[in-house]
């Protein structure tokens, strides 16, 4: 059996308020047009943290302050695995994020997220992030 790809992810949910940002996949993506968390994939030799800071620098064109890890995943899809790290992240007051690398972008409330516009392996996260104060 051949090993399918797999890929460490790390993603920001950067909170105002009560309400998340959220991006949405690019169509010629995997899982494109979906709505998603910004981040991406951990190169080698770098920290989670690390790979956040520069993954939002380049999705979004902002510096922020990583936080606490909200939940972990580890999800098999059909052509791949993907182990997910989801860290809280806080924006400096004066950024203007951007969607530099995403179709568009939105601030929405964190118990208005619907799980079926957003991939699966984000499904238990976005159950915490409803529950958040």
């Amino acid at each position: 059996m051949i090993a399918k790809p797999h890929f460490e992810v790390v993603t920001g949910i950067l909170v105002s308020g009560n309400r998340v940002l959220v991006t949405q996949r690019l169509k010629n993506a995997h899982m494109g047009g979906l709505w998603e968390f910004p981040g991406g994939k951990r190169e080698a030799g770098e920290s989670e943290h690390e790979a956040l800071k520069r993954e939002l620098r380049e999705e979004l064109g902002v510096e922020v302050e990583v936080g606490a890890c909200l939940h972990r995943e580890s999800y098999t899809y059909p052509q791949r695995v993907v182990d997910l790290a989801f860290f809280l992240c806080a924006l400096p007051p004066d950024a203007e994020p951007c969607p530099l690398q995403a179709s568009q972008m939105k601030w929405v409330v964190g118990d208005q997220l619907d799980p079926a516009d957003f991939p699966p392996a984000n499904r238990v996260v976005l159950e915490k992030i409803a529950r958040m104060k």
